[in-house]
């Protein structure tokens, strides 16, 4: 019994590449429709995503952020995305 316990521990803390995240990421902004991701930057630096770029609204900036914030591996989102002036 002890055996699967540490065995399901060592399996929970294996951490997700920052190469993973970064594909992850871009295939879950690229996918919204609001978000479209095309125009962002993303960096992965040890499970810490900054985004980057413009957007058309914090509305679109804020759903950037959640949606990064979701993929498996993400420590934290950095978000820099600029809101572009019309």
């Amino acid at each position: 019994m002890t055996l699967v316990l540490v065995a399901g521990v060592c399996v929970a803390q294996k951490q997700v590449s920052d190469d993973a995240i970064y594909d992850n990421v871009r295939i879950r902004l690229a996918s919204d429709s609001e978000v479209k991701g095309g125009d962002l930057q993303v960096d992965v630096k040890q499970g810490v995503v900054t985004l980057s770029g413009g957007v058309e609204s914090q509305r679109v900036k804020d759903k950037a952020g959640k949606l990064t914030k979701s993929v498996k591996g993400v420590k934290q989102v950095v978000n820099n995305l600029a809101i572009k002036k019309h």
